[in-house]
């Protein structure tokens, strides 16, 4: 495994989408995947928490340049909760839960941010607005109600399947209605 390859991979994959999206600034980017995956293993059978701490602080740093949230998603074990900065809880309301993720119950994304971030807190659901999964970790569940793929350059990183996503308001009304281009 070239560990080096894959973070250049991740980074080019979290920047290429930013750059596509234009996202706000404090949008909510959500970061779903599986380091098993990644290793061409199957999913949740072979952690690795070091690869965890290196895909999560790239991010973080990614993220936080763009002045963007990051919301890291557990695995089913946790019930796909989330990992936010408590700024980011607090600014969208978003309801706190009581879990730690570790290696067994979480995985290595979400362990990372809980012990990396400055003040984490586990969130059960969220409504991001664009997102990255690495290995099929169905981070689709935790994006707006309208979300729209987005085809990147690369579609693995690692061994792991990558998909990105983004998302746009629901366009609503009958016949009659206009709504802006989107």
């Amino acid at each position: 495994m070239d560990t080096k390859m894959i973070l250049t991979n991740v980074e080019q994959s979290i920047r290429e989408l930013i750059d596509t999206v234009k996202p706000d600034p404090e949008a909510i980017f959500i970061l779903g995947g599986s380091t098993s995956e990644i290793q061409g293993k199957e999913i949740g059978s072979a952690t690795d928490l070091n690869l965890g701490d290196k895909i999560i602080n790239l991010a973080a740093s990614i993220l936080k340049e763009q002045s963007l949230y990051l919301a890291v998603q557990g695995c089913e074990h946790i019930n796909r909760a989330l990992i936010v900065e408590r700024r980011c809880q607090q600014q969208y309301l978003l309801p706190e839960v009581n879990v730690i993720p570790h290696r067994q119950a979480g995985g290595a994304f979400a362990t990372a941010a809980f012990n990396n971030f400055l003040d984490p807190v586990a969130v059960e659901s969220i409504a991001a607005d664009l997102g990255i999964d690495i290995g099929d970790a169905l981070i689709g569940m935790h994006l707006k109600p309208v979300a729209v793929p987005v085809r990147l350059s690369l579609k693995e990183i690692g061994q792991a399947h990558l998909t990105a996503a983004r998302t746009r308001l629901k366009m609503i009304g009958g016949d009659r209605a206009k709504h802006h281009k989107l």
